[in-house]
């Protein structure tokens, strides 16, 4: 019987955690006096079944989508990437100085080449903590969590002087070049190409980590980089490549936040997309798949919640709360997991 919920377990306590953290969503929404049916279903019905709420819900899920996955391969490899909040803004940062300062290039080059700079920008911003972890010694947790405040701070400085557009009431830059944007996907809509292009990382990130002997590597040093060393794997340089594909992918999250979507860079690019990223990944539990049906679902709770605060008067904060309570009931449901292993490993001995 132990067995068998061992089994289960790794699939049923992401549903389990979304289902209680929805219930306690509802409990919060009838204290308020709301009726929590009525809210989710506006809620839900708002951002999955219509024409403009789903294309709201695509254009959130794209940057929700790069990150996570950043949040994901650093995973594999045993590391924890909570940086992605400060590789989204220096991705937007790379994309938007190619979109201003490189003219005169047809969108089929001036588009891949604001890409690939965001993805570097992201990419060495990741590769920084991966570098000091790696040959330091210094834990990626702290160095990732510091480099956001700085990347942030950098942006902040960069739009509110040198970068800042001419007569602007607030801080933000010029709009980048036509030819440096995202196209549309779906007509009066603001769901943007970036979401196939998450998709398209999510499916080669998928292949890299299932189906390529560098999976195999990368798989090999986060359950055990001891053992990786005596298969003569590089735990240094494996470590670097993932925190810097991270960095990439989280990076590509801020490129199509500029280019697809505000055409120009804001002091604040990001509204918590990197660290809504962390709890998706740990949601889908290393699963690609899970994280892009995982970060669909954070996408549609996001998109509706505006529409859910107007008809049913049930604050945009209960979203956040339902959110937080995700995290809460998934890492409560690893330690469950974890003391089941261990009975059913004291079981088998006896």
């Amino acid at each position: 019987m132990l067995t068998l919920i061992n089994r289960l377990l790794p699939l049923l306590s992401p549903l389990i955690a979304i289902a209680s953290a929805l219930i306690v969503g509802a409990i919060l929404m009838l204290i308020a006096g709301a009726n929590p049916i009525t809210a989710y279903s506006i809620l839900f019905q708002e951002s999955l079944s219509t024409y403009f709420g789903f294309g709201n819900t695509l254009t959130k899920m794209t940057p929700l989508l790069f990150a996570s996955l950043g949040v994901l391969v650093a995973l594999r490899a045993g590391q924890f990437n909570v940086g992605g909040e400060g590789q989204i803004y220096l991705g937007a940062l790379g994309s938007t100085l190619i979109g201003l300062y490189v003219q005169g290039l047809p969108a089929l080059i001036h588009i891949p080449l604001a890409l690939l700079a965001g993805f570097f920008f992201g990419a060495v911003w990741g590769w920084i903590p991966g570098y000091l972890k790696a040959i330091r010694g210094v834990n990626e947790v702290i160095t990732t969590l510091l480099l956001n405040y700085i990347a942030v701070n950098l942006v902040s400085y960069l739009v509110q002087n040198p970068l800042m557009a001419t007569g602007a009431p607030s801080p933000y830059s010029p709009l980048i070049a036509k030819t440096s944007r995202l196209p549309i996907i779906l007509p009066q809509s603001l769901a943007h190409a970036g979401i196939l292009l998450a998709l398209i990382a999510a499916a080669i990130l998928w292949v890299l980590l299932v189906r390529s002997p560098l999976g195999y590597q990368i798989t090999a040093v986060g359950f055990n980089p001891i053992a990786a060393r005596y298969a003569h794997i590089s735990v240094e340089r494996t470590i670097m490549l993932v925190m810097a594909s991270a960095g990439g992918l989280a990076g590509l999250a801020g490129s199509c936040e500029v280019m697809g979507l505000k055409y120009r860079l804001f002091e604040q690019v990001s509204p918590g997309y990197g660290f809504d990223a962390i709890a998706i990944a740990f949601l889908s539990r290393g699963s690609v798949v899970g994280v892009v049906l995982t970060s669909l679902f954070f996408a549609a709770l996001r998109s509706g919640a505006n529409v859910m605060q107007r008809s049913a008067g049930v604050p945009i904060t209960v979203v956040y709360v339902i959110q937080g309570f995700m995290v809460l009931f998934i890492a409560i449901s690893f330690a469950v997991e974890r003391e089941i292993r261990v009975k059913t490993q004291r079981g088998a001995k006896v």
